[in-house]
């Protein structure tokens, strides 16, 4: 099975995090009754319809639950990094069984994950295979952007007509946060802050399906593409998060020629 030449370094250390007993319980699910079990079926499982289950303590079940989960979000923590740090290869396909083990857990947590990624549009499945990376082109990163562009833009400028600017004023630590994740050049690390800002300035909208919308179409944005280069230079992310700054800086002094001509360069300037 082809797999990506890549180190996994990075997201194994993110796992790495995840406490050993929940790890454990991550491995455990591998045998199909401790998976039946956990998902409420088979052998061993509280509360099952027309059981007995009188002599079963019924919270290790919901324990097991809880670790399950804490792992997968590790999990899909860590495979969204690799993807937007070019660890995972457009076109490539990718085993659960085999990134399990570069991780230190199960197949089962990390084939949910993957099943996340496949529903966010990031990766696709290929039965009895596992999960290939979509290629992407320039094409949908300039629809995406010009789709972002339809959605944030009008909410920025009337936002900018109605936000006092002590309010702009408290989100200039996560503009100043994009600016120090850029200068490292790591694509990852400005990715999350980057989008860190982008949804804590919608959220003075008080729309939080609009957050959720425009933070799903901002991550999109952010995957590699199969052509050209995979990751945005440092000069690139730089420019980027300095736009941030200066954007607060105009609505700030709510000077809104600014503000308009600011947010329309940001999201043409991104593709």
């Amino acid at each position: 099975m082809p797999q990506g030449p890549y180190d996994f370094a990075r997201t194994r250390a993110a796992v790495a995090r995840v406490p050993a007993q929940a790890r454990a319980a991550g491995a455990a699910e591998a045998g199909p009754d401790a998976d039946a079990a956990v998902r409420g079926r088979g052998p061993g499982a509280p509360g099952v319809r027309g059981e007995h289950t009188h002599s079963e303590p019924p919270m290790p079940g919901v324990k097991a639950v809880v670790q399950r989960s804490s792992v997968r979000g590790q999990i899909l923590d860590a495979l969204r990094t690799a993807l937007v740090a070019g660890e995972l290869v457009p076109g490539e396909v990718y085993s659960a069984p085999v990134l399990g083990e570069r991780f230190g857990v199960s197949a089962t947590p990390v084939r949910e994950a993957m099943q996340q990624l496949a529903l966010e549009g990031a990766v696709e499945v290929v039965p009895n295979r596992g999960f290939r990376v979509v290629e992407r082109g320039t094409r949908e990163l300039a629809e995406l952007a010009e789709v972002r562009a339809l959605i944030e833009v009008p909410v920025m400028l009337r936002l900018a007509r109605s936000v006092p600017a002590e309010r702009w004023a408290a989100l200039l630590p996560l503009a100043e946060e994009t600016v120090r994740a850029a200068s490292t050049g790591c694509a990852a690390g400005y990715a999350e802050s980057d989008r860190a800002f982008h949804r804590a300035v919608l959220a003075l909208s008080g729309n939080e399906q609009l957050v959720r919308i425009a933070e799903d179409l901002h991550r999109r944005s952010q995957w590699p593409l199969v052509s050209g280069p995979v990751l945005r230079g440092r000069a690139n992310l730089v420019a980027d998060a300095a736009e941030h700054t200066a954007l607060l800086e105009a609505l700030i002094a709510r000077d809104l020629d600014v503000v308009c001509s600011l947010v329309t360069e940001h999201f043409t300037g991104a593709t």
